[in-house]
């Protein structure tokens, strides 16, 4: 039986109060979380700024790695935006319920997500105050961006994803800003949302042409789900590396992606639920939704793991099986093994009711899949580029503090923002979940 709420008594008053408590003076734990990020913050431009100072090597990149650890950051970024796309857009397409309580969340997830991507691919220039010349646009000194890079893929289709996602969060956001500036106490909230709900009175024309802005945006956003991680997987299936030059790897990605940005959601919702006593909106149901996609993605990628064995052996191709022999059995044995029981294993306890409905574990589970998910582009980059067609170009990959620093501080940056987030603006959408709720009626006329 779908339980949309604990408490079935729950009306528009209450939706009001319940959510709109989340933007009340913060405590204690906020402002510990928030100093906390803000120290990953210090961390990420300290790092930043040691590698400004002293050049590009004090990062790991060295011949035959060229892409390293900040490849395998933006990476992860990027898949980490991508459920909040397929939860905001695509699900309400499909009208799917359960999406209600959690797809604001994951639409602040998904922008931020992206912001921090973006950051690394100007890190791994190494000389980011170039990074204009990644932009098409005529000028006297004759330049013209390089189609064929990899690089310049990732520009566009960053830049797309980003400004679509915040397009859309904002035209999302707009009625339940309203709502808070009704509610707020303080002048300066009073003049942020009367300026951030732009005019927003409730009436019939902003009802239409918001609902028809919405819809627009939900199927503009939709291919995008496809197409963003598949264009960052052509970076990979592009170049005619051992291990890389297949074409399994955009559904591969997209389902990856998919699967991690899930395991994010969770991470982020099941604190918010308990902090701010919101089980009322986030019940077992909900979770139990949320663990079934991810159970159904780490299939996916179970069979990709799987068929990418499969075909370096079929192949009969020397060097794909000698990568897919080093994989498991090489000096990076630890990470491959470390991806396959957090992405494929552990997942696989959501098989049972009681580990999809407990949300210690599954609390513990979102971790693990980041950290598996993380571990799968490390392989995918630095395993590959560490063994090549020739021997003579084999070689390791020296780890950086830089890079580590750099690594940890992104989740200070991409943190920082989330926690600003939810004292500024409702994370959870109060017109959303008004739409589930029975509307009142005056006693003694029909509905």
């Amino acid at each position: 039986m779908i339980k949309l709420f604990e408490d079935p008594n729950t009306d528009y008053e209450r939706v009001d109060r319940d959510i709109l408590r989340t933007l009340e003076p913060p405590g204690a734990t906020w402002m510990i979380l928030f100093a906390t990020a803000l120290c990953g913050v210090a961390l990420l431009f300290f790092s930043w700024g040691t590698q400004l100072y002293y050049g590009i090597g004090m990062a790991g990149i060295t011949h035959p790695i060229m892409w390293g650890v900040y490849i395998t950051d933006f990476v992860f970024w990027v898949g980490i935006a991508h459920s909040g796309t397929l939860i905001s857009a695509v699900l309400f397409l499909f009208r799917a319920k359960w999406r209600v309580p959690i797809y604001r969340v994951a639409e602040a997830m998904t922008v931020f997500a992206v912001a921090t991507a973006g950051l690394f691919p100007i890190i791994h220039l190494g000389r980011p105050w170039n990074f204009y010349w990644l932009l098409p646009y005529p000028n006297q000194r004759y330049l013209w961006v390089n189609f064929r890079s990899p690089l310049l893929w990732d520009v566009f289709a960053v830049s797309t994803y980003l400004t679509v996602s915040v397009l859309f969060f904002i035209i999302g956001l707009i009625p339940d800003i309203a709502a808070a500036r009704d509610r707020a106490k303080t002048p300066f909230r009073r003049t942020l949302y009367t300026l951030a709900s732009l005019g927003w009175q409730g009436s019939d024309r902003n009802w239409r042409h918001y609902m028809a802005a919405y819809g627009f945006f939900a199927a503009l956003a939709t291919p995008l789900v496809l197409s963003v991680h598949s264009v960052v997987s052509w970076d990979f299936a592009m170049g005619n590396v051992p291990g890389w030059h297949t074409t399994i790897f955009p559904p591969y990605f997209v389902a990856g992606a998919i699967f991690s940005g899930l395991a994010m959601v969770l991470t982020i919702i099941i604190p918010l639920r308990k902090a701010f006593s919101l089980e009322n909106y986030l019940t077992e149901w909900h979770f139990e939704k949320i663990s079934q996609l991810i159970l159904f993605t780490s299939g996916i990628l179970t069979y990709a793991y799987a068929i990418e064995f499969f075909v370096a052996w079929y192949s009969n191709n020397t060097y794909e099986r000698y990568q897919f022999w080093f994989r498991p059995f090489g000096e990076y044995a630890l990470a491959f093994w470390l991806m396959v029981f957090c992405n494929c294993v552990a997942p696989a306890s959501l098989w049972f009711k009681w580990c999809r409905t407990n949300l210690v574990w599954l609390f513990v589970l979102s971790i693990f899949i980041n950290i598996g998910m993380w571990f799968e582009r490390f392989n995918i980059i630095i395993q590959s580029l560490s063994r090549e067609f020739l021997p003579s170009s084999w070689g390791g990959y020296n780890f950086s503090w830089v890079e580590v620093g750099i690594t940890i501080g992104s989740f200070g940056w991409f943190f920082m923002f989330f926690l600003a987030f939810i004292k500024l603006f409702p994370s959870f959408a109060l017109t959303e979940i008004k739409e589930t709720i029975e509307p009142p009626t005056r006693e003694g006329h029909d509905h």
